[in-house]
């Protein structure tokens, strides 16, 4: 008899012990509605079967997918999208603790980064509470477009936005031709 699927320790020592969350962007919806969650795996056969698990184990999970190759470290990246919900740190954790078993790891060992930012805080639903943006309008609040020309331009206003005059931006008015 044939059995396909992992056992507990199969991926021990592949899987890296640091977590990223929404420092990617997500293929399959807009960052504000759908969580990126990621990390790293030693050699793309134990990255497959990691993202096989996630996908037929978790209904909340929108895709999982891993990097389409390697990274300069030689290792890959394992994706995983879900809906922005309040459950999403207690679905995490709840992932984690499955991918622990199959790793050999202990929870406490992994860390977390949120976004661009670069602290390590360890996984906890704690943590996970405070760092991800749980509704699309917490996101939007926290990280939405603040770039002033393109809320102008999306509110179909005119767009007069000018340089300061510095030797720099003149420099690069006479490279371009304006003056």
């Amino acid at each position: 008899m044939l059995f396909e699927g992992l056992e507990q320790n199969d991926l021990k020592r592949l899987v890296h012990h640091e977590m990223h969350i929404d420092e990617f962007k997500s293929k399959l919806g807009r960052d504000e509605d759908v969580c990126v969650v990621s990390f790293k795996v030693t050699d793309r056969a134990p990255s497959t079967d990691l993202v096989n698990f996630i996908e037929k184990g978790y209904d909340w999970v929108i895709d999982a997918d891993v990097s389409s190759g390697e990274m300069d470290d030689g290792d890959y990246i394992v994706f995983v999208e879900c809906e922005r919900t309040i459950d999403t740190p207690r679905n995490i954790i709840k992932m984690m603790n499955d991918v622990i078993n199959i790793t050999g790891q202990k929870l406490s060992d992994w860390r977390v980064r949120y976004y661009k930012d670069q602290t390590d805080h360890p996984l906890t639903i704690a943590s996970l509470d405070k760092l991800i943006p749980q509704t699309p309008e917490e996101y939007e609040k926290r990280y939405g477009n603040r770039d002033i020309d393109k809320l102008k331009t999306a509110a179909g206003m005119k767009v007069v936005t000018t340089a300061t005059k510095n030797d720099q931006t003149e420099s690069l008015r006479i490279a371009a031709g304006i003056l």
